[in-house]
Protein backbone atom coordinates (compact mmCIF):
# COMPACT_ATOMS: atom_id res chain seq x y z
CA UNK A 1 0.00 0.00 0.00
CA UNK A 2 1.48 3.43 -1.23
CA UNK A 3 0.35 6.76 1.68
CA UNK A 4 1.21 10.10 0.01
CA UNK A 5 1.19 12.24 3.12
CA UNK A 6 3.10 15.41 5.07
CA UNK A 7 5.88 14.22 7.42
CA UNK A 8 8.94 15.47 9.15
CA UNK A 9 12.14 13.29 8.50
CA UNK A 10 14.73 12.31 10.97
CA UNK A 11 17.99 11.17 9.91
CA UNK A 12 21.06 10.39 13.05
CA UNK A 13 24.10 9.16 12.63
CA UNK A 14 27.17 8.36 15.74
CA UNK A 15 30.69 9.84 14.59
CA UNK A 16 33.68 8.52 15.93
CA UNK A 17 32.80 4.69 16.07
CA UNK A 18 35.86 3.79 14.10
CA UNK A 19 37.89 4.55 16.78
CA UNK A 20 35.83 1.95 19.21
CA UNK A 21 36.46 -0.60 16.94
CA UNK A 22 40.31 0.23 16.86
CA UNK A 23 40.39 0.58 21.08
CA UNK A 24 37.94 -2.24 21.71
CA UNK A 25 38.29 -4.46 18.91
CA UNK A 26 35.06 -5.66 16.54
CA UNK A 27 32.88 -8.00 19.08
CA UNK A 28 32.93 -5.14 21.75
CA UNK A 29 32.75 -1.96 20.02
CA UNK A 30 29.65 -3.71 17.84
CA UNK A 31 28.00 -4.11 21.15
CA UNK A 32 28.58 -0.77 22.36
CA UNK A 33 27.46 0.88 18.61
CA UNK A 34 24.17 -1.31 18.78
CA UNK A 35 23.66 -0.46 22.25
CA UNK A 36 23.98 3.37 21.13
CA UNK A 37 21.60 2.97 17.91
CA UNK A 38 19.22 1.15 20.29
CA UNK A 39 18.57 4.17 22.78
CA UNK A 40 18.11 6.28 19.47
CA UNK A 41 15.45 4.02 17.96
CA UNK A 42 13.85 4.24 21.80
CA UNK A 43 13.80 7.70 21.50
CA UNK A 44 12.01 7.70 17.88
CA UNK A 45 9.43 5.46 19.83
CA UNK A 46 8.76 7.35 22.32
CA UNK A 47 8.34 10.27 20.88
CA UNK A 48 5.86 9.16 18.60
CA UNK A 49 7.76 8.55 15.65
CA UNK A 50 8.09 5.36 13.10
CA UNK A 51 12.01 4.11 12.59
CA UNK A 52 11.94 3.61 8.74
CA UNK A 53 15.18 2.07 8.79
CA UNK A 54 18.94 1.69 10.55
CA UNK A 55 21.92 2.47 8.83
CA UNK A 56 24.74 0.92 10.68
CA UNK A 57 25.52 3.52 13.19
CA UNK A 58 22.32 5.15 12.29
CA UNK A 59 19.09 5.54 11.98
CA UNK A 60 16.20 7.13 9.69
CA UNK A 61 12.91 8.02 11.38
CA UNK A 62 9.81 9.68 10.47
CA UNK A 63 6.86 11.90 12.47
CA UNK A 64 3.49 13.09 11.86
CA UNK A 65 4.50 16.32 13.44
CA UNK A 66 8.03 18.66 13.80
CA UNK A 67 7.69 19.16 17.53
CA UNK A 68 7.54 15.37 18.22
CA UNK A 69 10.64 15.16 15.66
CA UNK A 70 12.56 17.91 17.58
CA UNK A 71 12.10 16.11 20.81
CA UNK A 72 13.21 12.75 19.68
CA UNK A 73 16.83 14.66 18.78
CA UNK A 74 16.58 16.20 22.23
CA UNK A 75 16.33 12.43 23.47
CA UNK A 76 18.51 11.25 21.37
CA UNK A 77 21.40 13.96 22.29
CA UNK A 78 20.42 13.35 26.65
CA UNK A 79 20.79 9.07 25.92
CA UNK A 80 24.31 9.65 24.31
CA UNK A 81 25.20 12.16 27.36
CA UNK A 82 23.96 10.17 29.69
CA UNK A 83 25.86 6.72 28.33
CA UNK A 84 28.87 8.96 27.91
CA UNK A 85 28.72 9.71 31.53
CA UNK A 86 27.93 6.75 32.87
CA UNK A 87 30.94 5.36 31.18
CA UNK A 88 33.37 7.97 32.69
CA UNK A 89 32.20 6.95 35.89
CA UNK A 90 33.29 3.26 35.29
CA UNK A 91 36.24 4.26 33.63
CA UNK A 92 35.27 3.73 29.88
CA UNK A 93 37.78 4.16 27.05
CA UNK A 94 38.37 7.29 24.81
CA UNK A 95 37.03 5.96 21.71
CA UNK A 96 33.31 5.73 24.13
CA UNK A 97 33.58 9.31 24.98
CA UNK A 98 34.50 10.34 21.71
CA UNK A 99 31.23 9.35 20.08
CA UNK A 100 28.99 12.22 18.70
CA UNK A 101 25.82 12.38 17.29
CA UNK A 102 24.32 14.64 14.39
CA UNK A 103 20.62 15.01 13.89
CA UNK A 104 19.30 16.40 10.62
CA UNK A 105 15.22 16.62 9.96
CA UNK A 106 13.59 18.17 6.87
CA UNK A 107 9.75 17.82 6.59
CA UNK A 108 7.51 17.93 3.34
CA UNK A 109 5.41 15.26 1.37
CA UNK A 110 7.11 11.83 1.78
CA UNK A 111 5.67 8.53 0.08
CA UNK A 112 5.65 5.73 1.86
CA UNK A 113 5.92 2.38 -0.06
CA UNK A 114 7.02 -1.14 1.08
CA UNK A 115 8.23 -0.24 4.17
CA UNK A 116 10.02 2.67 3.28
CA UNK A 117 10.15 6.71 2.54
CA UNK A 118 10.85 8.82 -0.82
CA UNK A 119 10.35 12.05 -1.42
CA UNK A 120 12.25 15.51 -1.16
CA UNK A 121 12.31 16.22 2.67
CA UNK A 122 13.72 12.28 2.71
CA UNK A 123 16.34 13.63 0.29
CA UNK A 124 16.88 16.86 2.21
CA UNK A 125 17.59 15.15 5.22
CA UNK A 126 19.67 12.55 3.95
CA UNK A 127 22.32 15.56 2.63
CA UNK A 128 21.23 17.58 5.23
CA UNK A 129 23.44 15.60 7.68
CA UNK A 130 25.96 15.85 5.97
CA UNK A 131 26.48 19.33 7.39
CA UNK A 132 25.74 19.03 11.06
CA UNK A 133 28.77 19.15 13.29
CA UNK A 134 29.13 17.10 16.20
CA UNK A 135 26.32 16.99 18.92
CA UNK A 136 24.50 19.50 16.63
CA UNK A 137 20.51 19.33 14.86
CA UNK A 138 19.87 20.98 12.27
CA UNK A 139 16.70 21.87 10.76
CA UNK A 140 14.72 22.94 7.41
CA UNK A 141 12.65 26.17 7.23
CA UNK A 142 9.59 24.27 6.85
CA UNK A 143 9.86 21.98 9.93
CA UNK A 144 10.93 25.72 12.11
CA UNK A 145 7.89 26.76 10.80
CA UNK A 146 6.20 23.96 12.58
CA UNK A 147 7.26 24.66 16.03
CA UNK A 148 5.88 26.57 18.83
CA UNK A 149 7.14 30.27 18.93
CA UNK A 150 9.45 29.65 21.85
CA UNK A 151 10.73 26.59 20.45
CA UNK A 152 11.71 28.85 17.40
CA UNK A 153 13.96 30.71 19.40
CA UNK A 154 16.13 28.25 20.00
CA UNK A 155 17.44 28.26 16.81
CA UNK A 156 19.76 30.37 14.61
CA UNK A 157 19.81 30.43 10.94
CA UNK A 158 22.38 28.98 9.22
CA UNK A 159 21.22 31.12 6.05
CA UNK A 160 20.70 28.99 2.79
CA UNK A 161 22.62 25.90 1.84
CA UNK A 162 23.42 24.45 -0.98
CA UNK A 163 23.07 20.10 -0.13
CA UNK A 164 24.86 17.66 -2.80
CA UNK A 165 22.15 16.66 -5.67
CA UNK A 166 20.24 19.41 -5.40
CA UNK A 167 19.93 22.35 -7.50
CA UNK A 168 17.67 24.61 -5.26
CA UNK A 169 19.63 25.76 -1.89
CA UNK A 170 17.34 24.75 1.47
CA UNK A 171 16.87 27.52 4.22
CA UNK A 172 18.48 26.21 7.67
CA UNK A 173 18.26 26.90 11.66
CA UNK A 174 20.51 25.35 13.79
CA UNK A 175 19.51 24.23 17.37
CA UNK A 176 21.48 26.65 19.72
CA UNK A 177 22.57 25.55 23.33
CA UNK A 178 23.89 22.46 22.15
CA UNK A 179 26.69 19.91 24.04
CA UNK A 180 28.15 20.51 20.67
CA UNK A 181 28.94 24.59 21.58
CA UNK A 182 30.24 23.54 25.13
CA UNK A 183 32.84 21.27 23.45
CA UNK A 184 34.14 22.77 20.86
CA UNK A 185 34.51 25.85 22.99
CA UNK A 186 37.11 23.72 24.74
CA UNK A 187 38.24 21.02 22.77
CA UNK A 188 40.78 22.81 21.06
CA UNK A 189 41.36 26.43 22.74
CA UNK A 190 44.71 27.08 23.46
CA UNK A 191 44.61 30.70 24.89
CA UNK A 192 41.56 32.10 27.05
CA UNK A 193 40.76 35.28 25.63
CA UNK A 194 41.55 38.49 27.26
CA UNK A 195 38.18 40.54 25.93
CA UNK A 196 35.31 39.28 23.88
CA UNK A 197 36.39 39.80 20.87
CA UNK A 198 34.16 42.80 18.61
CA UNK A 199 34.62 41.23 14.88
CA UNK A 200 36.65 39.51 12.65
CA UNK A 201 38.25 40.27 9.86
CA UNK A 202 38.29 37.97 6.48
CA UNK A 203 40.51 38.01 3.85
CA UNK A 204 40.51 35.84 0.39
CA UNK A 205 42.20 37.60 -2.92
CA UNK A 206 40.99 40.97 -2.99
CA UNK A 207 37.89 40.64 -1.02
CA UNK A 208 38.08 41.96 2.49
CA UNK A 209 34.75 41.42 4.79
CA UNK A 210 34.39 42.12 8.50
CA UNK A 211 31.67 40.52 10.40
CA UNK A 212 30.53 41.62 13.73
CA UNK A 213 28.58 39.21 15.88
CA UNK A 214 25.12 39.36 14.75
CA UNK A 215 26.16 39.18 10.99
CA UNK A 216 27.04 35.49 12.16
CA UNK A 217 26.60 32.81 11.82
CA UNK A 218 29.07 33.07 8.40
CA UNK A 219 29.27 29.88 6.32
CA UNK A 220 32.70 30.08 4.33
CA UNK A 221 32.16 27.75 0.81
CA UNK A 222 32.38 27.51 -2.89
CA UNK A 223 28.84 28.00 -3.03
CA UNK A 224 27.65 31.42 -4.54
CA UNK A 225 24.91 31.66 -1.68
CA UNK A 226 27.51 31.04 0.83
CA UNK A 227 28.50 34.24 3.51
CA UNK A 228 31.91 34.56 2.39
CA UNK A 229 32.47 32.84 -1.11
CA UNK A 230 36.21 31.05 -1.50
CA UNK A 231 35.67 29.85 -5.12
CA UNK A 232 37.85 26.94 -5.73
CA UNK A 233 37.88 23.13 -6.80
CA UNK A 234 38.92 21.95 -3.24
CA UNK A 235 36.29 23.88 -1.51
CA UNK A 236 33.20 21.92 -0.14
CA UNK A 237 29.69 24.30 -0.83
CA UNK A 238 29.66 24.77 2.65
CA UNK A 239 32.72 23.99 4.13
CA UNK A 240 32.86 25.79 7.31
CA UNK A 241 31.20 27.92 9.78
CA UNK A 242 32.34 31.20 11.90
CA UNK A 243 30.08 31.77 14.87
CA UNK A 244 30.13 33.62 18.53
CA UNK A 245 29.35 31.70 21.06
CA UNK A 246 30.02 31.98 25.35
CA UNK A 247 32.26 35.35 24.32
CA UNK A 248 34.76 33.66 21.84
CA UNK A 249 34.79 32.99 18.18
CA UNK A 250 34.60 29.05 17.16
CA UNK A 251 34.89 28.01 13.51
CA UNK A 252 33.33 24.64 12.46
CA UNK A 253 34.57 22.16 9.89
CA UNK A 254 31.51 21.44 7.59
CA UNK A 255 33.15 19.65 4.39
CA UNK A 256 34.83 16.29 3.31
CA UNK A 257 38.23 17.49 2.86
CA UNK A 258 38.60 19.02 6.11
CA UNK A 259 39.54 22.68 7.66
CA UNK A 260 43.07 23.39 8.93
CA UNK A 261 44.08 27.03 10.56
CA UNK A 262 47.52 28.41 11.40
CA UNK A 263 47.60 31.03 14.17
CA UNK A 264 50.13 33.58 13.48
CA UNK A 265 53.77 32.61 14.96
CA UNK A 266 52.65 29.21 15.31
CA UNK A 267 54.77 26.20 13.02
CA UNK A 268 51.97 23.61 14.02
CA UNK A 269 48.88 23.32 11.91
CA UNK A 270 45.43 22.25 13.39
CA UNK A 271 43.25 19.72 11.82
CA UNK A 272 39.73 20.32 11.51
CA UNK A 273 37.22 16.82 10.99
CA UNK A 274 33.77 17.84 11.40
CA UNK A 275 35.10 19.40 14.60
CA UNK A 276 36.01 23.20 16.15
CA UNK A 277 38.41 25.60 17.60
CA UNK A 278 38.33 28.62 19.07
CA UNK A 279 39.87 31.51 17.01
CA UNK A 280 42.34 34.31 18.63
CA UNK A 281 44.71 36.55 17.25
CA UNK A 282 45.55 36.31 13.21
CA UNK A 283 46.40 33.67 11.28
CA UNK A 284 45.29 31.22 7.98
CA UNK A 285 42.12 28.79 7.34
CA UNK A 286 42.86 26.40 4.86
CA UNK A 287 40.33 25.24 3.20
CA UNK A 288 40.70 21.88 1.97
CA UNK A 289 44.93 22.16 2.37
CA UNK A 290 47.29 23.09 4.71
CA UNK A 291 47.94 26.59 5.03
CA UNK A 292 51.68 25.76 4.31
CA UNK A 293 50.71 24.79 1.17
CA UNK A 294 50.75 27.60 -0.64
CA UNK A 295 48.25 26.30 -3.80
CA UNK A 296 45.69 25.64 -0.86
CA UNK A 297 42.58 28.31 -1.04
CA UNK A 298 43.91 30.39 2.28
CA UNK A 299 41.58 32.49 4.00
CA UNK A 300 43.62 34.93 6.26
CA UNK A 301 41.22 36.37 9.66
CA UNK A 302 42.05 38.56 12.54
CA UNK A 303 40.04 39.01 15.35
CA UNK A 304 39.49 42.46 16.39
CA UNK A 305 38.65 43.90 19.39
CA UNK A 306 38.22 47.38 20.65
CA UNK A 307 40.34 50.02 18.92
CA UNK A 308 41.63 47.11 16.00
CA UNK A 309 39.33 47.89 13.34
CA UNK A 310 41.32 50.82 12.35
CA UNK A 311 44.79 48.91 13.09
CA UNK A 312 44.55 48.55 9.32
CA UNK A 313 44.58 45.28 7.01
CA UNK A 314 46.21 41.20 7.69
CA UNK A 315 49.80 40.91 6.21
CA UNK A 316 51.00 37.86 4.71
CA UNK A 317 52.91 36.62 7.47
CA UNK A 318 50.02 35.72 9.32
CA UNK A 319 49.10 32.75 6.67
CA UNK A 320 52.75 32.03 5.51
Amino acid sequence: MTVIAERTVLFADLRGSTALYEQLGNAEASSVVTHTVNLLVHAVTAGGGHVVKTLGDGLMAVFDSSVDGLQAAGSMHEALEQLQSRGRAHGASPGLRSLRIQVALARGEVVEMGGDCFGDAVNVAARLIDHAGDNETLITDAVLRGLPRPQQQRFRSLDWMHLRGRADPVLVHLLGDSRADVDATTQFDPVSPLAEPDAIRLVWGDVERVYVADQTPVILGRSPQASFCVDDSRVSRSHARIQWHGGAIQLTDLSYNGTYVRFRDDTSILGLRRSSCTLYGQGGIGLGGSPLESSSPIVRFEVLRFGDTQAGGLDDHAAS
